[in-house]
């Protein structure tokens, strides 16, 4: 015979099974589980940016950029540097020209000059005192002048005055008179025998 015996506590208690609690997670212990759509969303985002990028695009340097130097101004500025032009209807008087390296004469010009180049034109004539590197003459030159490097005087050109030059360069038909002295390769200067006042000179004179 076999007796139903109360509990230590005296109570009967329901038995119940520890696996019925439903675990986390999942709706419940009969459902399937389901993962949380939100953290397939996130990390389906989080993942995009990585595939867009290639590994090519990503590691490839930047491109270099070719950068060339400004030009500066153009060549003819750079040989003439500051120019003076004396129109044809011009005429300059009582003028002392500085910091000018070429000075073209159109018309008429009574000053004194210290530059580079001088160049008279047919029509143009200068009176006075020009110290010059290279003077050339297609017009009327008067006065005392100094060409350190060149004197040219073309067909139409008349020079009178106190003349000097380091060489000198004369068209058939082209005028030079007056005081002449040519410069040595030391600035000395020689001295030569004044010319008679519109002596013709021509390229086979000398």
């Amino acid at each position: 015979m076999m007796f139903n015996k109360p509990s230590v506590f005296g109570r009967n208690e329901p038995i119940t099974r520890r696996d019925s609690q439903p675990v986390l997670g999942y709706s419940s212990q009969n459902s399937r589980a389901t993962p949380d759509k939100n953290a397939v969303v996130e990390k389906e985002t989080a993942e995009k940016p990585a595939a867009t990028q290639s590994p090519t695009a990503a590691n490839a340097p930047a491109p270099a950029v070719a950068t060339t130097p400004r030009e500066s101004s153009s060549t003819t500025d750079n040989v003439m540097g500051a120019r003076l032009i004396v129109g044809p209807d011009v005429k300059l008087k009582g003028a002392e020209i500085l910091d000018c390296d070429t000075l073209v004469v159109e018309g008429r010009v009574e000053a004194t000059m210290d530059s580079r180049v001088i160049r008279i034109a047919e029509n143009g004539s200068f009176a006075g005192t020009v110290s010059i590197d290279i003077a050339e003459i297609h017009g009327t030159f008067e006065g005392e002048l100094t060409a350190r490097s060149q004197l040219i005087i073309h067909s139409t050109g008349r020079v009178s005055g106190t003349i000097r030059f380091g060489k000198l360069v004369v068209d058939e038909g082209g005028e030079l008179c007056g005081e002449i002295n040519v410069i040595s390769g030391k600035a000395a200067t020689q001295s030569k025998p004044a010319i008679e006042p519109y002596v013709a000179l021509n390229a086979a004179a000398g």
